[in-house]
């Protein structure tokens, strides 16, 4: 059910046995005491003004709010450092936080959303192993009145236009060129090494949007490449023990490689497992890249067992979604173009990784990013998002995957694209965009 708020709900709030009978209904890792009795005044203040005015409704932004990270599993290395970050941009913000593991099962997940719902969270962040769940959670989001956001796997062509503003944000990282770009160098490393030869791919999760994407950027890369060929692939589903058991299988058929796309960076650590158990020298016999910027994968290739990365680093994930939801509860109204975004990897070698290192893996207690500056809401003049974020292309995003029968392009989106705000919001990210990704930390 919505949350509403009607005075006469909450009871004689002088009195400390109402207010705890209140919170004990609440999650209180979320709600303090003081945020209750604030929240509950603004919405005693709204309803009288909202009569006063003749309005049915008002909005009214929470003094705080809780903020939900539903992780499609712990298994992978990415979404560990994200909940970690993810509690640390929350605290940032004054947001409780809660982090709930989905062990690979969309309908967990979507058991998770309606619990926290219920339970006074007006925040989600969906990272989910397939999309199945995105439309229901939507729909929640809309009935309860709070914000849901999803990073990664979701329905292809089904956008936030066609939900509700509830709906507020979908963004992943620009998977195309930095999967195409870690295969670049890849296969001009394995050309200058070894004059060409043969690559193996162990991809992630058969379906997800994001695999496919990456699969496709991975390909594109062989066509400069003549000397070098994609010759077969198994599933990793983003994980290092199923990867390595692929790893072993598609071995058993290749026995004369000499690379390895990898999807991820988990994916990677089970490559490079599976390598060593057959007697292959990872970054010497075998080259191997990844994707994510994990913290393994950066020593991994600090240490020379693996080439490559696309740094999309959990913190900065944590950070983006983390602000753009405090900005949401709180009054800001993203334009058609905010609603669907991409952030932009650094391709990472041995050439930089220990500026990566330095500031996202062994920082120690240095926050990675200003989390606050990259409020428009906290920081209204001087927001800074930290990292490259464009516009997403959803052409791009899913290209070669099949439209639902009657699928049309939402009106925000093609008229944003088409009336100069999808340039105009490309610009001022630009502008804004100030701390480099790659650079050291705003608070060392």
């Amino acid at each position: 059910m919505p949350i509403r708020t009607n005075p006469l709900a909450f009871g004689d709030l002088g009195e400390k046995r109402v207010v705890d009978a209140h919170l004990d209904r609440l999650d209180t890792r979320g709600v303090s005491r003081r945020d209750f009795l604030a929240l509950a005044s603004a919405g005693v203040a709204a309803g009288a003004a909202a009569g006063l005015l003749g309005s049915s409704s008002v909005a009214v932004a929470a003094p705080s709010g809780k903020l939900a990270y539903l992780a499609w599993t712990s298994r992978v290395e990415f979404m560990v450092q994200a909940s970690k970050a993810t509690q640390a941009a929350a605290k940032a913000f004054g947001l409780g936080y809660s982090y709930l593991d989905g062990q690979i099962d969309s309908q967990r997940q979507l058991n998770q959303a309606e619990e926290q719902f219920n339970v006074g969270a007006n925040a989600i962040i969906l990272h989910a192993p397939d999309g199945s769940a995105v439309k229901r959670i939507a729909q929640l989001a809309e009935q309860n009145k709070a914000y849901f956001s999803n990073v990664w796997a979701t329905l292809p062509w089904f956008t936030p236009f066609d939900a509700s503003e509830y709906y507020a944000l979908y963004a992943v990282p620009e998977e195309f060129s930095a999967h195409r770009g870690v295969t670049e160098v890849l296969l001009r490393t394995v050309t200058e090494k070894f004059g060409g030869g043969k690559i193996l791919g162990v991809t992630g999760v058969p379906g997800f949007s994001t695999d496919s994407v990456r699969s496709r950027g991975r390909d594109e890369a062989f066509k400069a490449f003549p000397k070098t060929q994609l010759v077969d692939q198994l599933p990793g589903l983003f994980n290092r023990e199923d990867s390595l058991k692929a790893t072993q299988a598609l071995l058993a058929r290749h026995n004369d490689i000499v690379g390895v796309v990898a999807q991820n960076d988990d994916v990677a650590q089970g490559v490079i497992a599976a390598l060593r158990s057959a007697g292959l020298r990872a970054g010497e016999d075998v080259l191997v890249v990844g994707a994510d910027g994990t913290a393994e994968g950066a020593r991994a290739i600090k240490s020379g067992v693996q080439l490559a990365t696309s740094a999309n680093c959990p913190a900065f994930q944590a950070g983006f979604f983390t602000a753009y939801l405090y900005d949401v509860l709180n009054g800001w109204k993203p334009r058609a173009s905010e609603r669907m975004l991409n952030w932009h990897s650094v391709i990472t070698t041995q050439s930089n990784v220990d500026v990566y290192l330095k500031r996202y893996v062994d920082n120690g207690d240095v926050l990675p990013f200003d989390y606050r500056r990259m409020s428009k809401v906290a920081h209204p003049a001087d927001w800074d998002p930290q990292g490259e974020i464009t516009p997403l292309d959803i052409d791009v995003e899913w290209a070669g995957l099949p439209k639902p029968e009657g699928w049309t392009y939402p009106k925000a989106y093609i008229d944003a694209k088409t009336n100069g705000e999808w340039d105009a919001v490309k610009k001022e990210y630009s502008e804004h965009y100030k701390i480099p990704f790659f650079g050291p930390s705003p608070n060392a």
